[in-house]
């Protein structure tokens, strides 16, 4: 897909990400912020340059714990990530994880973290969390929600990302909060 093309389409996911998140925090918004973070995990695939040797023409998205976001994953996965086929695992534990390209870590792993970052570790593997810390903790994309809950925010570890041979497109850390340290 050429670059202008995959601008445009961040640009018009943000958008839409940032609009659909209410104004106030008097609405609840538990349930558009899971979706549009299973939106962004699901996307992720087109902003990320993956290390050599992975396979590039299926994309095995897994989503580790209990979370909200499982049941938005699970209708999204039946649709290819722009031309590319993908498939869903809900894993019940890292060791699953073997052929995993993505890994989303769900907030009931927040206590054990750093023990399943360590676990994840390996060439190709892209770890994403909501977890509060997740980035600085090591791990290599945290979605979160901006102050007054006015859209998404994403913050990558390049560090993290670096070592497990991931680059991610100039798109996508246009739009994040880098930690290059």
């Amino acid at each position: 897909m050429p670059f202008r093309v995959r601008a445009v389409l961040l640009a018009a996911l943000l958008s839409c990400v940032t609009a659909a998140l209410p104004a106030r925090a008097q609405t609840p918004a538990a349930a558009p912020e899971q979706a549009l973070k299973a939106v962004l995990f699901y996307k992720l695939p087109l902003f990320t340059y993956r290390a050599p040797g992975v396979r590039h023409d299926t994309v095995l998205l897994c989503h580790l714990g209990r979370s909200p976001l499982e049941q938005t994953l699970v209708s999204l996965a039946e649709a290819p990530v722009e031309g590319l086929a993908s498939q869903l695992r809900l894993l019940r534990s890292t060791h699953e994880a073997r052929d995993c390209n993505f890994v989303f870590i769900a907030r009931s792993e927040a206590d054990r973290v750093a023990a399943v970052l360590a676990e994840l570790n390996r060439p190709g593997l892209v770890t994403v969390s909501d977890i509060p810390g997740f980035a600085r903790s090591g791990g290599m994309v945290e979605l979160g929600v901006r102050e007054r809950r006015e859209g998404l925010s994403i913050i990558i570890n390049r560090v993290a990302s670096r070592k497990a041979g991931v680059e991610f497109m100039a798109q996508l850390l246009r739009l994040a909060e880098v930690i290059d340290e």
